[in-house]
């Protein structure tokens, strides 16, 4: 007898898990000497502020995030996703009307990087194993040229050691969906039957 469905513990997390995330984050970026990360990817945009949205779909939109050696991350992003960073804790958002082939958020950048990037020069970006920037090549090579003396370094670590390490509020929801898939496949075997392909048994899972 399988035991009774886990409850399922509450949806998103707390602004408490991200300003904690936030302040390990600085803490790695300070002992690697980053003034701040640059972040352009779905997974670790949503790591650091809670946004979702559809429009990570489109390639024609890039999205980013800085979080700064200190205070809260700062939202550089198309003006269509204004109001749903809104509805999470990031309090600094700074769009633009994309798409505009011209300058997709280069501009935002630079300007926040001159304001954050004072104490040590870097700027922190994944180029690890397992990563990729989701920007276009050329916008980055732009980025670079307006940064100037900033030098950007390999921020990898940063984040891999954030993730590989999890929260409570983390445990729990492993937890959850790990029992979700325990209860589904002791239930495979009273829905299924002989002569069903491995595709239909694969539905019903």
């Amino acid at each position: 007898m399988s035991e009774a469905p886990p409850v399922t513990p509450p949806r998103g997390f707390a602004q408490s898990e991200f300003e904690e995330r936030t302040a390990r984050a600085q803490r790695l970026m300070a002992e690697r000497k980053l003034d701040a990360l640059l972040l352009t990817t779905e997974p670790n945009v949503r790591y650091f502020s809670g946004f979702h949205s559809q429009f990570w779909e489109s390639p024609t939109r890039p999205w980013f995030l800085i979080v700064p050696l200190e205070g809260r991350p700062i939202a550089v992003i198309p003006e269509i996703g204004a109001a749903g960073m809104a509805a999470t804790w990031i309090e600094d958002i700074r769009t633009w009307p994309a798409p505009r082939p011209e300058d997709e958020g280069v501009s935002l950048l630079a300007g926040v990087f001159g304001e954050t990037a004072r104490r040590f020069g870097r700027i922190g970006v994944t180029m690890g194993h397992e990563t990729h920037l989701r920007m276009p090549a050329a916008d980055f090579a732009k980025l670079r040229d307006r940064l100037g003396n900033l030098e950007i370094a390999d921020s990898t670590v940063v984040t891999r050691t954030l993730r590989n390490i999890k929260s409570p509020a983390e445990i729990e929801k492993i937890r959850h969906v790990c029992q979700l898939t325990s209860h589904a496949f002791e239930a495979l075997p009273a829905r299924t039957r002989t002569g069903e392909t491995e595709r239909e048994v694969c539905r019903k899972l």
